[in-house]
């Protein structure tokens, strides 16, 4: 069986399911030379480690052994001279009498922080670490892992490595939601989550989330391995042993709180949660998001189930998030903490917040601090979509893939980071792996380069050998959304990157799910490509028989065009791109539970995670052919039929003088006024976004949109316009299915009404206004689009598709 084939193999062992600590990935160099040799080291720890302290040692021994089969002995006294050395504890309790520390003359670092610092002593290699408190240790003991050299048999470390470090955000988490509605959280054992709660621990994490047994999911799942009250008190132990803390978003989801009874109901029903934790350091109920309640009911409520959680966790803290507040709702909640609630601790910044974060900041009493809640694990219809991503993309990775944005984080963190003490990130399981460990290494250091991430990423859990080439693909995973992917040959030099690294791999590399997530990624993109030029070559073909028409007559080249659109775009090579998208998908169920297809793998819809359902979807705009091919055949004359195919010829077309954009097309909006951008308005309120709809039929061009959000607007500029000619504006308003209902305003110039609120009523057509006369009498335009102001939820619905600036026909009267 070749390496390639042999995930086909891989559902053997669910415990593989975290095989990214297992022996690193392709054949390795021998250590050089000049490294620290430490694969006979003893680690020497104080006799006085406390639990956490000790249990910081114990995922030193057990994540070297797991790389290279060497077990690292442990012991409390110093050993003969001569034996390389591993110091690990807390400042100034390493027992005495033993060499001296490499650590003299760093500085003291702060809370959870450390010293590392490795050289030779006598004539054997000592590396210490020292921690400023029992986080710190384990922290040290993370870093030190991500810069070893691991292989069978080796153990080394760069001399000289020196450094003093404490962090920078005070609160560094992930939320990890135990329940249905994930693309793999539900199927993981206590042991998983063992080991992934380790892993973000590595680098730096010191928060987890968990979801209580009831949400807004389905209370089971086919994929649980144990009942979720039971899984949240495993989490919570593990959590703690660690010495991590542990928060709970805790969505209010009855239906009236203004009802005592109700409220009564719910502080018990919480409790029995808040009795059987070990550990809670802090909840957070999100206002919306689920949840639907009145601020003044809502404060209500938490007073009391505040006293409630004090009396299992006296020192737990409560936070809220005015998340899915239309605009009245949001001053009630202003008004309500004027008035100081001496229970609430601080409050969160996520997604639905109508508020930018700064106006946030700028309207709460300091004495309140602000936590973010970043979605990392959507690529669409999210609080931090892809920018500018292209359809095709969107259409088959959808919602919720495997996305490695390492650069776009970047930029998200250090845009907000200022603002707030910290952050919990909103995950949806492990798709977005890539972008927890970029956002804990940033919440230790704001400067810290995503490629060096990448790198410790890469060298901890794929391999020592592979630490560069792993981390540059990652990168241009990402670089694979940028852009038109009709053009992006970078798509292909990513799979050639990854192809490569694949071929030099054992059977048991392909074991490791990170390594299976990359690969993934790598293939179904190079496949959506080649799909995207075949078909995009039969459609340019189909539209060259219909410009043939009146030649062919109208049925005659109605037929050839759609024979043209259903060839098959399949060949050998596409054929084996597509069916190794399928081992890899078999793989990843196998060794990490992701459910990538409804059926057989589970998943709990198609928008969850469920790329392989989506990996075929239409990437041309044959659907909306053929319905236009149906009415053709129907019409009763030739000339009809002639009429019909030139408008679908001439789509675009503005006539003379005249402007096309499509505004959810980046390369073809010239017009829209795109505001400030992603880099520092990450959550687009003060910037036009790309947005994604969909429906059964529809064009492609209907699918994409310009957007904004609650009261921002969508704005195009029109300059070197004849001043002395009339013009008219076509539109096509679409949308997201959650945004049918709204209304929209058009202005020009911001003063003069195009057209009045008018609802959108989800089946796009065209509609046509007149421009007045005086808005381009000075040779320029601005069309300004808003939708009814005060909405709450994500704030969407300001959504267009297309607009066609036609200048009407010399003499047209008003």
């Amino acid at each position: 069986m070749s390496a390639r084939r042999v995930v086909r193999a891989l559902g053997l062992c669910a415990l593989l399911a975290l095989g990214s600590s297992a022996t690193p990935l392709f054949a390795q160099a021998p250590a050089a030379a000049a490294l620290l040799d430490l694969h006979r080291a003893v680690i020497v720890t104080s006799p006085r480690a406390t639990p956490r302290e000790r249990k910081a040692v114990q995922v030193l021994v057990e994540e070297v052994q797991k790389r290279t089969l060497v077990t690292l002995p442990v012991q409390t006294t110093w050993p003969a001279a001569g034996r390389p050395i591993i110091s690990v504890g807390r400042i100034g309790t390493l027992p005495g009498g033993g060499p001296a520390l490499a650590t003299a003359g760093l500085a003291t670092p702060g809370a959870e922080g450390f010293q590392i610092a490795a050289g030779i002593t006598g004539q054997a290699p000592h590396v210490t670490v020292a921690g400023a408190d029992q986080r710190g240790v384990l922290f040290g003991v993370g870093r030190l892992l991500r810069e070893l050299r691991l292989d069978r048999g080796a153990i080394a470390l760069t001399p000289g490595l020196r450094l003093s470090t404490t962090p920078q955000t005070s609160l560094r988490g992930h939320q990890l939601g135990y329940r249905p509605k994930t693309n793999s959280y539900d199927g993981w054992t206590v042991a998983m989550w063992d080991q992934y709660i380790r892993d973000l621990a590595i680098f730096g994490t010191n928060a987890i989330e968990l979801i209580p047994p009831r949400s807004d999911d389905d209370p089971d799942s086919p994929h649980f391995t144990l009942p979720p009250m039971e899984m949240m008190v495993e989490m919570s132990r593990i959590a703690d042993a660690y010495g991590l803390d542990v928060w709970i978003w805790y969505p209010a989801l009855d239906k009236d709180y203004g009802d005592p009874a109700t409220v009564d109901l719910a502080v018990k029903e919480w409790a029995d949660v808040f009795r059987r934790l070990p550990r809670i350091d802090a909840i957070l109920v999100p206002g919306g998001d689920p949840g639907h309640t009145e601020p003044r009911h809502m404060f209500a409520l938490l007073e009391r189930q505040t006293a409630s959680l004090r009396t299992f966790h006296p020192n737990a803290t409560m936070w809220l998030s005015p998340q899915g507040f239309t605009v009245d709702w949001m001053n009630q909640f202003y008004d309500l903490m004027a008035k100081h609630p001496a229970w609430l601790t601080g409050l969160v910044f996520g997604p639905q917040v109508r508020d930018p974060l700064t106006t946030l900041r700028e309207k709460i009493d300091s004495r309140y601090k602000i936590r973010l809640y970043p979605d990392i694990t959507h690529s669409l219809r999210a609080q931090y979509p892809v920018p500018d991503w292209d359809i095709a993309h969107a259409q088959t990775s959808n919602r919720e893939p495997i996305n490695p944005r390492p650069l776009d984080q970047t930029a998200i963190y250090r845009a907000l980071d200022e603002y707030a003490v910290g952050f919990i990130t909103y995950s949806e399981g492990c798709n977005d792996d890539v972008n927890k460990i970029v956002w804990s290494s940033l919440g230790w250091d704001r400067d810290a380069e995503p490629l060096e991430t990448l790198r410790q990423f890469s060298r901890y859990f794929i391999g020592d050998g592979h630490t560069d080439r792993f981390a540059q693909g990652l990168l241009a995973l990402e670089r694979n959304w940028r852009g038109p992917l009709l053009t992006n040959t970078g798509v292909d030099a990513t799979l050639q990157q990854f192809q490569a690294m694949e071929r030099a791999a054992a059977p048991r590399d392909l074991q490791n799910w990170r390594v299976q997530q990359a690969l993934y990624r790598a293939y179904y993109d190079a496949y959506v490509r080649q799909r995207l030029i075949a078909e995009r070559a039969l459609e340019a073909d189909a539209m060259a028989h219909l410009a043939g028409s009146r030649n062919t007559g109208a049925l005659a080249a109605v037929d050839k065009a759609a024979a043209a659109l259903g060839r098959r775009t399949a060949t050998p090579t596409s054929a084996a791109l597509r069916a190794r998208v399928g081992e890899l998908a078999e793989a990843l169920f196998q060794s990490i539970h992701m459910q990538l297809a409804v059926k057989p793998y589970g998943a709990i819809a198609v928008g969850r995670g469920a790329t392989l359902d989506t990996i075929d979807m239409p990437l041309n705009d044959r659907v909306w052919l053929a319905d236009r091919f149906t009415e053709i055949r129907a019409m009763a004359t030739e000339h009809e039929r002639l009429a019909a195919i030139e408008k679908i010829l001439t789509w675009t077309d503005p006539g003379p003088g005249g402007f096309y954009d499509d505004l959810g097309d980046p390369m073809r909006q010239p017009h829209l006024v795109r505001g400030p951008g992603p880099t520092t308005d990450p959550g687009s309120f003060r910037s036009a976004a790309v947005g994604f709809g969909y429906r059964a039929g529809w064009r492609l061009s209907w699918m994409t949109h310009a957007e904004s959000f609650y009261e921002g607007k969508v704005k195009m500029r029109y300059d070197g316009l004849d001043p002395t000619a009339r013009y008219r504006v076509a539109i096509v308003y679409a949308g997201d299915v959650y945004s049918f209902t709204r209304k929209l305003r058009l202005d020009a110039d911001g003063t003069t009404e195009v057209h009045g609120w008018t609802t959108k009523d989800g089946h796009p057509k065209r509609a046509e206004f007149d421009i007045p006369a005086s808005a381009t009498a000075d040779g320029a335009l601005t069309l300004t689009w808003r939708q009814e102001p005060g909405a709450g939820g994500a704030g969407r619905g300001n959504q267009i598709a297309e607009v066609w600036l036609m200048r009407a026909p010399a003499g047209t009267a008003q």
